[in-house]
């Protein structure tokens, strides 16, 4: 399953989609977040802390800015750009998936 949380600026998707990732998890799916907002805070109400997010952003614009290389697959950019939330969800924060495989998000 694949869901995406969209809207307006301000009308609780962060906080949407955290629950909805973590009531999930809680349930026994496998979750993998994906925060592709252009201030994204998801680490934040996913519960990986300040610290956390911070470096998830900081990958993020090292990419943007060509410092970093982009993941070859879907696999590699968790390894690479994910980490570990509350209730076993799995976090990342890119701003666009190039070249995806079949099935991917």
């Amino acid at each position: 399953m694949k869901l995406a949380v969209v809207g307006k600026g301000g009308s609780g998707k962060t906080t949407t989609a955290a629950v909805v990732a973590r009531t999930l998890a809680r349930h026994g799916t496998s979750v993998v977040a994906l925060d592709c907002d252009s201030n994204p805070n998801l680490g934040i109400s996913l519960g990986v802390g300040d610290d956390e997010t911070e470096r998830l952003i900081a990958m993020r614009q090292a990419l943007d800015e060509g410092e970093q290389e982009h993941a070859p697959g879907w696999d590699d950019l968790l390894d690479r750009f994910g980490t570990d939330a509350p209730d076993g969800v799995r976090l990342a924060v890119v701003t666009a998936i190039q070249n995806p495989e079949p099935g991917c998000p």
